[in-house]
């Protein structure tokens, strides 16, 4: 039976998902997956890591493989798994730098040593070689799930939004649709001092009221009118948008913030389809993963703006919501252990299959 091990940290760096999966054939279980949060003092250095000096920034990849390894090791317990396919935690990615670049941390040499097993990590940067974006990754998993049923919206909020195409045989088109969690989780880290992180369910999202007007003002980010291939670095949609439109964030003024960004996010998701799917594809339903599934204010946002679209989440095909990322990293740790392709082209730009991922043998 083959059982891999996927590990992801994502925007929001809350830690470190882990998720055991069963893959025989086109048959996949998700065993097991939890977070296993960082300490507070590596989590800030992480959210800092692109400005840390060369030094810093080499400790933190080994603290952060220690991390990884120490999920690895906890998720995997009483079961030998094949493979770990690591996504590292995301310092810098720069599609359109010249030239092309990227960089994921969490050293996978001392995953593979402390777990006794093998590891695949630094997807992206094949991807990038072969003239792709280097992301998103996760469409090649929902190629391999969804492609032989009827076309859906494949959508991911996490820190970052995320969408695949997919259906009648295969994945048709794949990007990022913009902010997911980012912006909200920051806001309440703002208004917090760093006591919260995100609003939990949505609650404060629901008390306040949307600023229709500044919502036009975020939808006039460039980005949104770009059309695909296109990716985003965890910096787009953060700190510096977030204080370039909201100079002064409060307790008091809070509530209604967040319902701005609720909105904004689902705005943002909606109005991708609008540009990029719609006109080109008959979709028959949404299927939701991610974080902000489990926003129930997001999530009726989502439901008004795409009605009478069904709006459903991954839960209704057996994918927990939060394992989905992870899921897919281990996923393709397998097929690049196999020599197998595991990047998707229609969703990065790339000049055709690669097997993705460097190899560091138990």
């Amino acid at each position: 039976m083959p059982l891999a091990i996927g590990l992801m940290s994502g925007t929001s760096a809350d830690g470190v998902t882990a998720a055991l999966v069963d893959i025989r054939g086109r048959r996949l279980k998700v065993l097991r997956c939890q977070t296993y949060p960082y300490a507070p003092p590596l989590r800030r250095r992480l959210l800092a890591a692109a400005g840390l000096r060369a030094s810093q920034l080499s400790r933190l990849n080994f603290e952060l493989g220690h991390a990884f390894a120490d999920a690895a090791r906890r998720i995997g317990r009483g079961r030998r798994a094949t493979v770990i396919g690591s996504h590292g935690a995301t310092v810098w990615h720069g599609p359109s730098a010249q030239p092309p670049n990227t960089m994921q941390i969490a050293e996978p040499a001392l995953i593979a040593e402390l777990c006794g097993i093998p590891v695949v990590a630094d997807f992206r940067t094949r991807d990038m070689a072969a003239g792709g974006e280097g992301a998103p990754l996760v469409p090649a998993f929902d190629e391999f799930l969804f492609a032989h049923g009827p076309m859906r919206c494949l959508q991911n909020i996490g820190g970052i939004g995320n969408v695949s195409v997919a259906g009648r045989g295969r994945l048709w088109a794949a990007f990022d649709t913009g902010p997911g969690n980012s912006l909200m989780d920051e806001a309440v880290r703002q208004a917090t001092n760093h006591h919260r992180h995100m609003d939990q369910n949505g609650r404060l999202a629901r008390l306040g009221r949307p600023d229709e007007r500044h919502l036009g003002r975020l939808m006039a980010d460039p980005f949104f009118r770009r059309p695909p291939p296109k990716s985003l670095d965890k910096g787009a949609f953060s700190i510096k948008f977030l204080r370039r439109h909201f100079p002064r964030i409060t307790t008091r003024g809070l509530p209604d913030i967040l319902a701005t960004l609720n909105l904004f996010t689902a705005c943002s998701i909606v109005d991708s389809y609008r540009r990029f799917v719609f006109p080109r594809f008959a979709i028959h339903e949404i299927v939701i993963a991610g974080g902000g599934a489990l926003n129930p204010e997001l999530m009726a946002n989502l439901h008004r703006l795409l009605a009478p679209l069904p709006v459903l989440t991954s839960e209704r095909f057996g994918m927990p919501v939060l394992a989905k990322e992870a899921a897919a990293f281990a996923w393709l740790g397998l097929r690049a252990l196999q020599g197998r392709a595991n990047n998707c082209p229609q969703a990065t730009g790339s000049r055709g299959r690669r097997i993705l991922g460097k190899l560091v043998p138990a």
